[in-house]
């Protein structure tokens, strides 16, 4: 076994990637439990309640709104959590304000807008990610 000084061996930083059938949200309990997973490997098994609520929003949002398939990647490194849904579908996400009668349909966004230290969309070729971001102090 070498030693750690001068190692220049780089460890890949843990993540997760999950493909997610169009409309099947069993997907979103197996998402919640495969980041916890990837949080615990990471060293921060207590933090990941913000972590699981969004990736919740953001993979159910992907199901429900696209009528397609999805991918879920999730990293983890020293500066903190990145969390990505990728669809293909090109219509861009926009947040909105429910009205306060309404059912609980159309906050996620707002969840993510409000939770996550970053968020954006960024479009592909073929259709965009929703992602977020949570510091390594709040991940």
């Amino acid at each position: 076994m070498g030693t750690r000084t001068g190692d220049t061996e780089r460890r890949a930083a843990p993540r997760l990637r999950r493909r997610l059938g169009r409309a099947d949200l069993r997907a979103v309990p197996e998402a919640r439990r495969a980041l916890r997973e990837l949080l615990r490997q990471w060293g921060r098994p207590g933090r990941s309640e913000i972590a699981e609520l969004l990736t919740s929003e953001l993979v159910t949002n992907a199901l429900v709104h696209t009528d397609d398939d999805a991918v879920l990647t999730a990293t983890v490194g020293p500066r903190g959590l990145r969390v990505e849904v990728r669809d293909f579908v090109g219509r861009m996400p926009r947040p909105r304000v429910p009205d306060p009668g309404e059912s609980t349909d159309g906050r996620g966004l707002l969840l993510v807008q409000s939770l996550a230290d970053a968020w954006g969309v960024r479009a592909h070729g073929v259709g965009k990610s929703v992602w977020f971001e949570l510091d390594a102090e709040a991940a």
